[in-house]
């Protein structure tokens, strides 16, 4: 991830301690995809795009980004595109990065990659 989208997440996302966990700021994003259901009928659909087009922007950059030393994160980026498809591995993988943003911004630190780095 470069600076600059660090830089925006820091800016757009502010203090993590005001979202209750990732999934939030990944709803807050507009990653998520729309979900209606009415009774036994169940639609599902494209990412909501709702709240910050500047943190989802950055974060799809991030994602289409990603340098082959983050192994994990590389291989399930290409579960995912076989299975369904470039662009939507693409928006999952932001998804994942704007997880680990949350955890960098309200810890300090990102537990996932040093336990993938410790591994390697």
């Amino acid at each position: 991830m470069s600076q600059g989208n660090a830089a925006v997440f820091v800016a757009e996302i502010g203090e993590a301690g005001r979202l209750r966990d990732a999934a939030h700021l990944v709803s807050w994003a507009g990653l998520t995809p729309k979900h209606r259901e009415s009774d036994t009928k169940v639609r599902r659909g494209p990412i909501t795009k709702q709240s910050s087009g500047l943190v989802r922007w950055a974060a799809v950059e991030a994602a289409q980004k990603i340098p082959a030393s983050a192994g994990w994160l590389v291989s399930s980026c290409a579960r995912i595109a076989e299975r369904r498809g470039r662009n939507i591995a693409t928006v999952a993988t932001a998804r994942k990065l704007l997880t680990l943003v949350y955890y960098g911004l309200r810890d300090g630190r990102i537990r996932a990659l040093a336990l993938a780095q410790a591994a390697a």
